[in-house]
């Protein structure tokens, strides 16, 4: 008969990182939430004053409840920080992936292949050096052509590689030469390239759906992480609560108490 730890590695699908370090991978990309996985009581739910009056035509126009306003609002707060833990989700479960690096500064990944690593010009180098985004839009023109230039300068000081712009939500998936204008100046070059994640994934790993398997694997191993309560608290929020119990102060409406969070010091409010 095989023990439990058996079968689970038996039924580990993902090749290229074991589960031992994928999920520890996922319990560091939680805890880079932080604060943020704080409860939300009322007075941090209004910290920074929300705007009633926004609060109550989203409430009417989108059909939704004071509960549903309430839970919408404290996703929207916490959300602002969430795209740094992604950013470390997708950029550091590289150090895991055979022949990836994390310089200490400078690139984001360094992949290195001593056999070789083709390009899709049918050009071959030994190194790629890589700069991580997560969407395809989160960089304006300026940080474009500092990043763009730092690629050039790279290829100069190293004849054996090439340089990737790495989106983890691209158009579409790519692996394409990367043009744009550099002061005033287009510039393009066969090795200075955007490339969708999943098509990293498929030059580093040698498999072609290693991005797809790894989203399969992801939910449950979240899931597993979030429950297992010796390493991650989950957030308990009081803030409808406490908006009850301001609104029994106000004749029972929510709407009152509401208006309270950003008019309470105006006048009739008051």
């Amino acid at each position: 008969m095989c023990s439990r730890g058996a079968n689970e590695s038996m039924s580990w699908q993902l090749s290229f990182i074991n589960k031992a370090d994928f999920t520890e991978h996922i319990r560091k990309t939680i805890s880079q939430y932080g604060e943020q996985l704080d409860s939300y009581n009322l007075k941090k739910f209004n910290s920074n004053i929300i705007d009633p009056i926004k609060l109550i035509f989203d409430k009417t126009v989108y059909g939704l409840t004071w509960e549903e306003i309430v839970v919408n609002e404290v996703f929207r707060q916490r959300d602002k920080s969430a795209n740094n833990s992604i950013g470390y989700f997708h950029q550091l479960i590289f150090r895991y992936i055979q022949g990836c690096s994390i310089p200490d500064e400078g690139w984001d990944v360094v992949f290195t292949d001593d056999k070789g690593i083709r390009l899709p010009d049918s050009d071959t180098v030994r190194t790629v050096f890589c700069e991580f985004k997560n969407k395809h839009n989160t960089m304006n023109s300026a940080s474009s052509g500092k990043t763009y230039i730092a690629m050039q300068n790279q290829l100069l000081s190293d004849d054996n590689c090439a340089c990737f712009l790495v989106e983890a939500i691209a158009k579409r998936s790519q692996n394409i030469t990367w043009s744009l204008t550099v002061n005033k100046n287009k510039c393009s070059h066969r090795r200075i390239r955007r490339i969708s994640m999943d098509s990293f994934y498929a030059l580093v790993t040698g498999q072609d759906d290693a991005f797809y398997q790894m989203c399969m694997a992801l939910p449950s191993v979240i899931e597993q992480v979030v429950n297992d309560k010796t390493s991650i608290t989950t957030p308990d929020d009081s803030v409808i609560d406490e908006l009850r119990d301001l609104a029994q102060l106000k004749n029972g409406s929510l709407t009152l108490a509401m208006y309270m969070l950003g008019f309470g010091t105006y006048k009739g409010f008051s």
